[in-house]
């Protein structure tokens, strides 16, 4: 485990985050077992706080300088945060061509162990936590907002998920508030699948198409062509124009949310 914290440590703080190494317990919640105790990169503001909270859940990636930056932001924003590294207490680094050694259902134990652990801060705003996450983040993201695992009990407000795989048969049940950020041109989790989503209650959802953005279209890299699961091959490319929207809706959203 001393390993594993040390490997999430260099990772952040070589690319300039702040803040600690903490970890905490994965949790059993609805039909999901509790996984191998995980360690998280914790970072705030300056000031005494307490402060609302967000946990961010990392791409298919695993915790990497896109982490990071988000971590920054959000921080800036007067938010404390929680990035939890699901994958390397898993035994793995990343996932996005393996994509069943480690799934989103089994994240959302990390993520309700993630409440557990912030609700017991002193320096967070109690009943003031959001999640947000990119890819398989997001869909571990749009899990953990479903009402079979009822983590408004644990302190969950609402989450914001950037180009989530929307699959209607997992994600009808969403009980809490979700921004849905997606380009209509994304090969990886193609936007239709949202479009398909009937959630039982609608009026807790608000999804952004931008049509002519592809996966990733957040991170400021070069376009890029890489594989995923086996035999496949997805285009990512960041957006001037959607990556600057998506995180003013993205802000806006957690104000609303959790400055309330």
């Amino acid at each position: 485990m001393r390993r594993v914290l040390a490997i999430v440590l260099l990772v952040l703080a070589a690319s300039g985050a702040r803040g600690e190494s903490v970890r905490f317990a994965s949790v059993a919640v609805g039909n999901v077992p509790a996984g191998p105790e995980i360690p998280a990169w914790l970072d705030k503001p300056a000031d005494p706080g307490p402060f609302p909270a967000i946990v961010l859940a990392h791409s298919c990636a695993g915790v990497n300088a896109h982490t990071n930056a988000w971590t920054v932001r959000l921080a800036s924003w007067g938010y404390l945060v929680l990035a939890p590294d699901s994958f390397n207490p898993r035994g793995t680094k990343a996932v996005c061509t393996t994509p069943n050694v480690v799934t989103p259902n089994m994240r959302v134990a990390d993520m309700a162990g993630a409440l557990d652990f912030l609700t017991k801060r002193p320096d967070v705003i109690k009943g003031r936590i959001g999640m947000i996450g990119h890819s398989h983040g997001a869909s571990t993201t749009m899990r953990s907002l479903q009402k079979a695992f009822d983590l408004k009990a644990r302190g969950l407000s609402g989450g914001v998920a950037y180009y989530p795989g929307c699959t209607p048969a997992f994600n009808a049940g969403i009980d809490l508030p979700l921004l849905i950020l997606i380009g209509e041109k994304d090969d990886w989790t193609p936007a239709e699948a949202c479009h398909r989503l009937q959630p039982d209650r609608p009026e807790l959802v608000d999804a952004v198409y931008y049509p002519k953005a592809y996966h990733s279209f957040d991170a400021k890299l070069a376009d890029r062509n890489v594989p995923g699961a086996p035999g496949k091959t997805h285009h990512l490319a960041y957006d001037p124009v959607a990556a600057p929207d998506a995180e003013a809706r993205t802000r806006a959203f957690f104000d609303k949310l959790l400055k309330r």
